[in-house]
């Protein structure tokens, strides 16, 4: 098992910066094919949601969600970067932008699986 890995976080302009605890480490790196995320392609790993901690511009993420409301994916206002989502569908966890990490080559972890997020229970948000 991969040892839980805390990581440093920031949208493009930097205006956004977050700390979070990735239980699994970059091992589950993933892209979506939800209607959201398969327009956003943004490869994800997992955070605990009680671990997410936004450390500078919380007053320049804007939220986006729908239909259940359930899911939330965080951008910055100024440079339009995703940084992070909260999960439909376990709410417990975050998927945090691979590419705002750190220090992360998201091309490193290539290739990055794909989860059914078109077959997910209900509509997908």
């Amino acid at each position: 098992m991969t040892a839980p890995r805390d990581i440093k976080a920031s949208c493009h302009c930097g205006a956004v910066t977050l700390t979070a605890t990735l239980p699994y480490g970059f091992t589950d790196a993933a892209r979506c094919t939800c209607s959201f995320c398969a327009r956003r392609q943004a490869a994800a790993v997992t955070a605990t949601t009680a671990s997410v901690t936004v450390t500078k511009g919380a007053d320049d993420l804007s939220v986006y969600s729908w239909n259940t409301h359930t899911a939330r994916h965080y951008f910055c206002k100024i440079c339009g970067i995703y940084t992070h989502h909260q999960r439909r569908s376990d709410p417990a966890q975050c998927g945090i932008n691979l590419g705002c990490i750190d220090g992360a080559r998201p091309w490193d972890h290539d290739p990055i699986q794909w989860t059914d997020g078109i077959n997910h229970p209900s509509d997908a948000d």
